[in-house]
């Protein structure tokens, strides 16, 4: 069955290994994927769903030939009674077994109750991807079960995304094509972060006169699908805030929508006075703070899985940055059990904002 879906989910990725110029997010019952700008994948496995006994694993692989996997194993906290933590305080040795068979053992951390795996644990990890196992992990009477399903789907996606179908590195799928075809690594982007006014301070009411105009303009940005109230209800959600970017352009932001444990800000870059020829940046953001915007948003309210974008000033616009998620929301950690990105990028900064 596990040959069968590898086959089924190559002919839905038949139209060839993708290049490394954009991200890529994948998930698959109990196991999710991000793939880079660069090349590199990040693939995370979880236990069953309702399971209350929470573990992660963590498998990344950068782009080009040969490169290896390794791994990190994380044990889930937010349910973490203190009988367990005081025993793993004592004795941080946890072993794997598959299918009952043990494979090695690790001394995690008993303070970020995370571990790397050494090579020997990660082979044997990614060899459940050919046959239906029973993964488990155990400290004593304690018993974590990572669950291998969607695992096959999740590698044949990394195989895929870097472009090793086919060759003796690859995941799930191997064959004899030659490794110097696997898709080399891309550098991340690099964007200069520019220095903004120095007036700018914080965020500054807008003149009354300035709105009914400044709306309608920032109106004609909205897609069909998209929501603002800040501009279509204004009275709901207040009015418009500004901070100085240079000399006459301005960065306008308001509320455009709320949620049960999320709200969006929208921001954009105007002409000071009118025509303010708006440029938008993002309708969910969170902040702004000397040049850079950040979208933070919960999965859910326990806040144990969550999402970030940030977009940098570079003089001229705003340039997204960075875009990435904690993985899936499985009770792992407060904050989230990983970063995993699909958008990477190095800012730097210019000298006038290193003084």
């Amino acid at each position: 069955m596990q040959r069968l879906l590898a086959a089924g989910i190559l002919l839905a990725l038949s139209s060839g290994a993708q290049a490394a110029d954009s991200g890529v997010y994948f998930s698959h019952h109990d196991w999710e994927i991000a793939c880079d700008n660069t090349g590199t994948c990040r693939a995370a496995g979880y236990q069953d769903f309702d399971d209350p006994q929470s573990v992660s694993v963590l498998l990344t692989r950068e782009a080009g030939p040969d490169s290896p996997v390794t791994g990190t194993l994380r044990i889930g906290e937010v349910n973490l009674d203190d009988a367990l933590l005081d025993s793993l305080r004592a004795d941080g040795h946890i072993a794997l077994r598959i299918d009952g068979k043990l494979i090695g053992t690790v001394e995690i951390d008993p303070d970020s109750l995370m571990v790397d795996l050494p090579n020997k644990l990660v082979a044997a990890l990614l060899s459940v991807s050919r046959d239906n196992s029973d993964i488990e992990w155990t400290h004593g009477d304690y018993r974590w079960h990572l669950s291998d399903s969607g695992v096959t789907a999740v590698l044949t996606k990394m195989d895929d995304v870097q472009g090793r179908v086919g060759t003796p590195g690859a995941l799930v799928a191997t064959g004899s094509n030659s490794e110097g075809d696997v898709l080399p690594p891309t550098p991340a982007p690099v964007v200069v972060a520019a220095p903004v006014a120095e007036n700018n301070g914080s965020n500054q009411p807008l003149p009354t006169g300035d709105r009914p105009n400044l709306r309608a303009a920032l109106g004609t940005t909205l897609g069909s699908d998209d929501e603002c109230t800040g501009l279509t209800s204004p009275g709901e959600t207040g009015g418009f805030n500004a901070v100085r970017l240079t000399d006459s352009r301005l960065l306008v932001s308001t509320t455009c929508w709320m949620g049960a444990y999320n709200m969006g800000t929208g921001y954009w870059v105007v002409n000071d006075t009118p025509p303010y020829q708006p440029e938008r940046v993002t309708l969910s953001g969170s902040g702004y703070e000397d040049g850079t915007i950040y979208a933070a948003q919960k999965g859910r309210g326990l806040g144990d899985c969550w999402s970030r974008d940030d977009w940098t000033w570079n003089g001229d616009q705003f340039v997204h940055t960075a875009s990435f998620t904690t993985g899936k929301c499985r009770l792992i950690a407060a904050g989230g059990a990983w970063t995993l990105p699909t958008l990477v990028a190095e800012v730097r900064k210019t000298p006038e904002i290193q003084k």
